[in-house]
């Protein structure tokens, strides 16, 4: 049986201790965000400074997932900036004509039920209508999220090692989804 459909709108100040609270619900089984515990709140993972959007998705009144969309980096020297410099490799375009999705992530209950899909593609939506190239990262390891980008078009420009990342851990992947 096909699910409702979800409805997609701007996260309100009020979504955030909630969505903090669904982010951790959901971590143990995504490995979303990979550092668990993570070195500050919740909250300040799903409220990014610097956003140029964000979006929930709710039915019936029950939040289902949430995505932000961030101007990229300009990139650091050395290591800390391959994923910016991949990105800018990847689009052919520098910087500051980028964007980035983040803090990306459905519940548990909303899995399989096009919550996702539908966060993707107001994202992906909002950047264009911005006159920016969307960008994002993703470790191997977030299996379901690896997966489903290169089906929706993405296209993997680089690898990194960020100095977050735990040794045993694959290289973060950045990924470009081209116009």
């Amino acid at each position: 049986m096909p699910h409702p459909p979800c409805d997609v709108r701007p996260r309100r100040d009020a979504d955030v201790p909630e969505l903090a609270r669904l982010l951790l619900e959901q971590q143990p089984t995504s490995g979303y965000p990979y550092r668990n515990p993570l070195p500050f709140p919740p909250e300040d993972f799903v409220r990014r400074g610097g956003e140029l959007a964000s979006f929930v998705a709710e039915r019936d009144g029950e939040l289902l997932g949430h995505v932000a969309v961030t101007r990229a980096r300009e990139p650091e020297p050395g290591p800390a900036g391959d994923v910016e410099r991949a990105w800018e490799r990847g689009h052919g375009r520098p910087w500051p004509e980028l964007a980035v999705i983040g803090s990306f992530f459905t519940t548990l209950a909303a899995r399989g039920t096009g919550a996702g899909r539908a966060l993707h593609d107001t994202a992906v939506a909002e950047i264009r209508r911005q006159g920016l190239l969307p960008c994002l990262d993703v470790l191997p390891t977030h299996e379901r999220a690896y997966a489903l980008y290169p089906r929706l078009g993405w296209v993997e420009v680089g690898r990194a090692r960020p100095s977050w990342l735990a040794a045993q851990a694959p290289d973060e992947v950045a990924m470009v989804l081209p116009a």
